[in-house]
């Protein structure tokens, strides 16, 4: 009987650490199992200047969802599927712009609020966008004298 019981509680112990190690997994890896209450809103760039699946939203330096997707439209600019926390409501004349972190960070995509009192609802646009600043470019138009 007292082998038993051994067992039973190194079992208890081995399934708790299992659960542990699964729950610190997800938590790691940001996934979503049971999924945060999210929507979606698009955003069209002339240039996304490196801007990747999974890239940071921000606004006010506060992390308010993800790049979901990013694809080419009709007219061939980027198309910005960006997943947002539910309990941020963006308003109609809200602006989105690529910034990057530091001098060669990653990049991301900040939100500027605006001052309507309409709101985007889920699968809606934003209609104001600032492209990223291509650095390259601008070297090369100092250098020629094009500035």
């Amino acid at each position: 009987m007292r082998k038993f019981d051994l067992e039973v509680i190194v079992g208890f112990f081995l399934l708790a650490g299992i659960i542990s190690l699964g729950y610190i997994s997800v938590k790691l890896g940001e996934l979503e199992i049971v999924g945060k209450s999210r929507y979606t809103v698009y955003a069209e760039f002339e240039k996304v200047g490196g801007i990747k699946h999974g890239a940071v939203v921000e606004m006010a330096g506060v992390d308010i969802g993800k790049v979901k997707s990013i694809r080419l439209d009709d007219e061939y600019r980027a198309l910005v599927e960006i997943s947002l926390y539910k309990y941020i409501k963006l308003q109609t004349d809200a602006i989105a712009s690529v910034k990057t972190k530091g001098l060669i960070g990653e990049k991301y995509i900040q939100i500027t609020p605006g001052g309507s009192e309409k709101i985007i609802s889920n699968g809606g646009k934003i209609r104001q966008t600032e492209s990223a600043i291509d650095i390259e470019e601008l070297l090369q138009k100092y250098v020629f004298g094009e500035v």
